[in-house]
């Protein structure tokens, strides 16, 4: 099926969503939310030569860095990306969670959580041809929230059907088999998907949300992170020569967290709390858990402290937490809310950070870490893996290149660049 048409974008009235102005994209805009790519695997690939489009386009278009939104894991940094709004917005703060008014624990695997429209969604309803591919299935339908046309996730392209997805028939439409979810050619195939729409049903906004795997699993600069960086480079090269202005950006960055001997560097702060409180007196929930675990363990740089009995002050809670090596902050909620822009229905009663190199875990027993098989642990979810690339291929108009150079970006800005910001 072909996306349906929509007036010349010049006639069409701007569009304000969540506190925003938008103008209608005069040509294909592609934004790539590139999962986990921390700048160093940029600066190594780089200096290795591996990145060609990449580095013109941070050199002829516009090149810097951002902040993600915190806590930095995948669920609120997309939503917040395709929003354009921070999680005190949206409502979607992790992907996992405790609802307050209920206690129930929540995985995040559809758009319940949200509480405010999303761009791609807003530009639908008005006309657009819009398409989304994620990796993972778990993102889709917050992506595809309210969204009238293409939405379909790499890892069940198969099972696509008109009526869900906006599109059939997926593996025939890319002429080969769905890739495994824990490799690099998963985001190829989001990448690959998105370079078939684009030639084929011309759609007008894109967004192409890839998987972390490699970064979990290799160091910038190995072998197999320079061959997936220069995989994504060639596909990004094809996006280009579509005709499409592309925006790149990243939900967080990535950090080994082992010891030097190779073992995981965790604080099981669950056990610790159980030994001090009593066991049962306190909840630590790991918002990095979704269903996709083997190569992080939900292990990550930013817990929730739920206090189950009554009496425990949170204040109490905190000083006990922050007088521990390896913490990097530690806030009660309405603090971490304020300093975050976090919707306070979604947080706990006190917010950890981990120090750059430490995973923070509930009960050592709440973790399997078998599938590591000797691996280092790299993950995310704190201060240090929040600054991310933001990139654009084509130079900025004035007023938003004086806006880059006196004001800190958030990668939830990449919308606002590539549609009101670029000069085309």
């Amino acid at each position: 099926m072909l996306l349906k048409s929509s007036a010349n974008p010049e006639n069409r009235p701007s569009l304000h969503i969540n506190g925003r102005t938008y103008r209608w994209p005069v040509k294909p805009v592609v934004v790539v939310c590139f999962d986990g790519c921390d700048l160093a695997y940029l600066d190594a690939a780089s200096t290795a030569g591996r990145i060609p489009t990449i580095d013109r386009m941070r050199r002829e278009g516009f090149g810097s860095t951002a902040l993600a939104a915190m806590p930095t894991f995948t669920n609120p940094n997309n939503i917040s990306i395709v929003c354009g709004a921070p999680p005190a917005i949206h409502g979607v703060s992790g992907n996992y969670y405790i609802d307050r008014e209920t206690g129930r624990e929540i995985m995040m695997v559809d758009a319940t959580p949200m509480r405010a429209e999303t761009i791609l969604g807003r530009f639908s309803q008005d006309g657009a041809r819009v398409a989304i591919v994620t990796a993972k299935d778990k993102l889709r339908k917050a992506l595809a929230y309210n969204l009238q046309g293409i939405a379909f996730s790499a890892e069940k392209a198969p099972e696509s059907t008109m009526g869900e997805h906006g599109i059939d028939n997926v593996p025939e439409l890319m002429g080969r088999s769905t890739p495994d979810q824990y490799s690099a050619e998963l985001s190829l195939y989001v990448l690959d998907a998105g370079i078939k729409l684009l030639a084929e049903r011309t759609p007008e906004l894109i967004y192409l949300s890839l998987s972390d795997y490699v970064q979990h699993k290799h160091a910038p600069g190995t072998p197999e992170a320079d061959d997936f960086m220069e995989a994504v480079d060639k596909r990004i090269a094809a996006l280009l020569a579509n005709g499409a202005v592309v925006g790149i950006v990243a939900d967080h960055g990535m950090n080994d967290m082992s010891t030097s001997t190779g073992e995981p560097n965790v604080i099981y702060l669950g056990d610790l709390l159980d030994a001090e409180y009593g066991e049962g007196s306190t909840r630590v929930i790991c918002p990095i858990a979704d269903p996709y675990v083997r190569h992080h363990g939900a292990l990550g740089g930013f817990v929730r402290v739920h206090l189950k009995r009554q009496g425990l002050a949170p204040e109490q809670v905190a000083a006990f937490i922050r007088a521990w090596p390896g913490i990097e902050e530690v806030l009660v909620r309405a603090d971490v809310c304020r300093r975050f822009e976090l919707p306070e229905d979604k947080e706990g009663d006190v917010a950890v950070i981990g120090l750059r190199g430490v995973a923070l875990g509930a009960r050592a027993v709440d973790h399997d870490l078998t599938a590591l098989a000797g691996e280092r642990l790299r993950s995310h979810g704190g201060l240090a893996e929040q600054n991310v690339p933001f990139i654009l291929s084509h130079p900025l108009r004035a007023d938003h290149m004086e806006r880059a150079r006196t004001s800190a970006l958030r990668n939830f800005d990449i919308f606002d660049f590539a549609l009101n910001g670029v000069e085309v």
